[in-house]
């Protein structure tokens, strides 16, 4: 059985903080709005201006950590007793993961996202990942109902770091290095089919529009090609990940990722740079003797991922033995997948990458 798990409405636009309250007032007239400090203050005075023109009522929730268990429980909290009909989230990856979770627990509250960052695809995706205060993974947790409404406004991403924007494209890169593989042993997979083809058009467009796009970004520019990037790392991304059936196919990356967010070392690693990491060993462990793909190597290398992992605390032979061992991982799904999945195969892949260059 096929599923496509997506939001109900997705517009990105210049400027369009300037007339959200329009697209919002059909949804909701009384929101709680979770966003974080630097969020906030980028998509204001225009976003509130916005809501008031339109009669819209809401109050505000500031997020200063994690997407946490504890955050997810308190804005359901304030949400109910406010008695707020839909939770606007404005921000990255954080904030709109939390207010999904959060969401997603309520009876009848929408939840709408305002993404002010084009670093992942969490306003899109159908998850809603979760960590501890320490910035550690805990668990993907699956949405029941997905956002109403996605809203990006471009001006907003051209404004943020460029750094945001290359984490993202390489986030968005995994999914086709992820899931392309399962289909060696899994040729009549229609989801799996679909995932892939969505995957490859992100793949072609970051191929013809990134480094413009890149450019565009540290210009602080607007143009055709940062507005199809940002919908690559955004739509496509999150599509490749909305299509399911029976068949598992969790990316092997991200699995790799998630362990790597509790290393202290790393918590200034955005996500997509761990990814771009950790796609590095997984491509290792694809090829066995004959080194990483090429073409993978040259995308990390043109949007900045990090190919080595950096000074590690006590032994580091003993770290990445440890860290080998403590990916977690599937046995169904790494039966799916042609090429070993073992912490031993894991371990020789790390430490294949100290030596990379």
């Amino acid at each position: 059985m096929l599923a496509i798990k997506s939001p109900q409405a997705y517009l990105q636009q210049a400027g369009i903080r300037a007339r959200a309250g329009e697209h919002i007032r059909p949804i909701a007239t009384h929101l709680r709005i979770l966003s974080s400090p630097r969020a906030w203050q980028a998509v204001n005075p225009e976003l509130t201006q916005s809501l008031e023109s339109q009669g819209i009522r809401w109050q505000l929730e500031l997020l200063h950590g994690e997407c946490t268990d504890e955050a997810i429980s308190q804005l359901q909290a304030n949400t109910a007793q406010q008695g707020a009909e839909a939770i606007l989230a404005v921000g990255g990856g954080r904030v709109l993961d939390c207010a999904k979770a959060a969401g997603d627990g309520l009876d009848k509250v929408a939840v709408i996202n305002f993404a002010t960052l084009a670093a992942t695809c969490a306003a899109w995706s159908p998850v809603a990942i979760v960590y501890n205060a320490q910035g550690a993974h805990l668990r993907s947790q699956p949405l029941r109902n997905m956002p109403a409404l996605v809203l990006v406004d471009s001006e907003i991403i051209a404004r943020s770091d460029v750094r945001y924007l290359k984490a993202g494209i390489v986030d968005a890169l995994a999914k086709w290095y992820e899931f392309r593989p399962y289909q060696r042993h899994n040729p009549d997979s229609l989801a799996l089919d679909l995932k892939v083809m969505a995957a490859q058009r992100a793949v072609d467009a970051y191929r013809q529009w990134g480094d413009e796009a890149v450019e565009a970004n540290r210009q602080r520019q607007v143009t055709f090609a940062l507005e199809r990037i940002i919908d690559a790392n955004i739509v496509l991304a999150g599509l490749a990940n909305s299509m399911r059936d029976t068949l598992p196919t969790p990316g092997y990356a991200h699995a790799i990722h998630n362990r790597l967010t509790g290393l202290p070392e790393l918590h200034h690693w955005l996500h997509g740079e761990k990814v771009g990491y950790s796609l590095l060993v997984q491509s290792f462990m694809e090829q066995g003797n004959g080194g990483p793909d090429p073409a993978l190597v040259a995308l990390l290398r043109r949007f900045d991922a990090p190919l080595k992992l950096p000074t590690l605390a006590g032994d580091r032979a003993a770290a990445l033995h440890r860290l080998a061992a403590e990916v977690r991982f599937p046995a169904a799904s790494a039966a799916r997948l042609p090429f070993e999945v073992s912490p031993a195969a894991l371990e020789q892949a790390l430490i294949a990458t100290d030596h990379f260059s």
